[in-house]
């Protein structure tokens, strides 16, 4: 065991100090006492904090909600159980034999749950520096070929959203106009939101562009009102 402990230190890129820290962080609370659950509670914290900072350093230009969206992603079970398995956390995990025996080594919430104690440990053996060092680690490269826009809600969606917000009711799109031959058509469609009276065009080489277009019209239109709900007329 010590070796492997030895190999995982080397592919953290952090030596502990305390070897309690990591020892309790790979703990699953079905072996014993010393459990890894504090660990993982601060851990979420650390990450999220790493995350912000390396998304906020890559992505100058994304307002919040792009941001928020991307770190979702990142954070997720799946992505910390992926990189669980890359650290090779199931030959070190300590679980009771029951729980080992029905596969609690390759479990994805127990392994992501280790993940996150290893970060919050890292933390409390060198302070943030060290934990930003394995998160960057760990995630930089996902990160670098990270495109913010690709996790853009769309904006039909964020319409939708923004409407019920206030309690208004969804928009209504309708088809005004098509041309050209069936195989190259261009439509042109209407975005309403019945409740205030107000409509935007759109146009796209198929429906479905078209809503999108009006939708963003439609969004920016609203979002530069200084009164939403208010007296707004096409």
């Amino acid at each position: 065991m010590e070796s492997r402990l030895d190999t995982l230190q080397s592919r953290l890129g952090h030596r502990f100090a305390d070897a309690r820290l990591l020892s309790r962080a790979l703990t699953h609370r079905s072996f014993g006492a010393d459990h890894n659950e504090r660990l993982e509670f601060l851990g979420d914290a650390v990450l999220n904090l790493a995350v912000s900072t390396l998304l906020y350093e890559r992505f100058s230009g994304s307002d919040e909600g792009d941001l928020t969206r991307v770190r979702a992603h990142l954070v997720r079970e799946e992505s910390l159980h992926r990189v669980a398995l890359q650290l090779g956390l199931p030959e070190v995990l300590r679980l009771s034999e029951g729980e080992a025996r029905g596969g609690g080594a390759q479990r994805p919430s127990i392994l992501a749950d280790a993940m996150e104690a290893l970060i919050g440990a890292t933390y409390l053996d060198g302070g943030f520096e060290p934990a930003l060092a394995l998160v960057r680690q760990l995630f930089g490269e996902l990160i670098a070929s990270t495109e913010a826009e690709s996790w853009r809600k769309d904006a039909k969606t964020e319409l939708q959203e923004w409407l019920q917000a206030r309690r208004l009711s969804v928009p209504a799109y309708r088809i005004v106009a098509t041309r050209g031959q069936a195989h190259a058509q261009t439509f042109q469609v209407e975005c309403a939101v019945a409740a205030l009276g107000l409509a935007e065009p759109g146009e796209g080489r198929s429906r479905r562009t078209a809503e999108q277009e009006a939708a963003r019209r439609m969004l920016a239109r609203l979002r530069a009102s200084d009164a939403p709900g208010g007296p707004l007329r096409s």
